[in-house]
């Protein structure tokens, strides 16, 4: 098959294109500006229209992944043209060309599209965002409905996995422990972290089956960051007391976060042969990934 994925060079898309490229399949990775070292690289403006439309055209994929999108919560809220461009219409462009091109599409989108007063949300819960990153990827999943009938919308939740350059809350909490060096932790905001070579793998088995619909891909576990820091700590043996409690309206964001986007798993956990991990499954994968200083 004849993947095209978007957001290469990112925390998801770098874990996407190189399990893919182990593979027999053909990978097309989209980049913006970091040039991916995997796949076959395809620089992709996603502002620009006419460019989405080329380099579609030129590919004819199989199946589109699109994992690239403006993800700094606070830019949204500041960028609020932009993060559309990018979340929204730049998803419209992709998923009509999708379909013009008989194309599976993929759309990564995320826990954010919930208020977040109420956690561990199902497929079939409506979305109704608090932030303007939110609103824009929720904007997105409408775009793909109306643009094309081949889709799998795929909502996670705080990936977290090894990167060249994006740092991960765990080796945050990790760096910051072995340095000795106090951090301040929201106790109050709970999500579904997400170990992301796990999440790659639900992706890529997602698109070779072709299932349809809207799915849950994150991990099993609700936590709060608190306890998740607290498990790291414990995990590598670091010092617990230099984790120091926070509330999430202590924090002087720009943009109002959902304090409970938790996700329901069970789907995911019902279908796919790949099963989203709990969190301590994939804390335990990262650290082996610290340890060994892996990719």
């Amino acid at each position: 098959m004849k993947f095209l994925i978007t957001g290469s060079a990112g925390l998801v898309g770098s874990q996407v294109v190189q399990d893919l490229a182990k593979s027999e399949h053909q990978v097309y990775s989209c980049y913006g500006q970091s040039k991916p070292s995997k796949g076959t690289p395809v620089q992709l403006d996603l502002v620009n229209n006419d460019n989405i439309i080329q380099v579609v055209d030129n590919i004819k994929p199989d199946v589109i992944i699109h994992l690239a999108a403006m993800t700094n919560v606070d830019l949204c809220e500041k960028e609020k043209e932009l993060a559309l461009k990018i979340n929204a219409k730049a998803t419209q462009t992709l998923a009509k060309q999708a379909a013009r091109h008989d194309s599976f599409f993929v759309y990564v989108s995320t826990d954010y599209v919930f208020d977040g007063k109420k956690g561990m949300k199902k497929e079939s819960d409506m979305p109704n965002p608090v932030d303007y990153y939110g609103y824009s990827k929720y904007h997105g999943e409408l775009a793909v409905q109306d643009m094309t009938s081949s889709w799998c919308i795929a909502r996670t939740s705080t990936p977290f996995g090894m990167h060249p350059t994006k740092k991960s809350f765990p080796l945050f909490v990790a760096e910051n422990l072995t340095a000795k060096k106090e951090i301040t932790i929201i106790t109050d905001q709970y999500t579904s972290p997400t170990y992301v070579p796990n999440l790659s793998q639900m992706l890529i088995e997602i698109s070779t089956r072709k299932i349809l619909g809207v799915i849950h891909l994150a991990g099993a576990t609700r936590i709060s960051r608190f306890d998740m820091a607290t498990l790291v700590a414990q995990k590598l043996d670091l010092e617990k007391n230099l984790l120091k409690p926070a509330s999430i309206n202590d924090m002087n964001w720009i943009a109002k976060r959902p304090k409970d986007s938790s996700l329901d798993v069970s789907k995911a956990t019902q279908i796919l042969k790949v099963k989203p991990l709990s969190v301590e499954e994939g804390i335990d994968h990262f650290i082996c990934e610290i340890k060994t200083g892996s990719n």
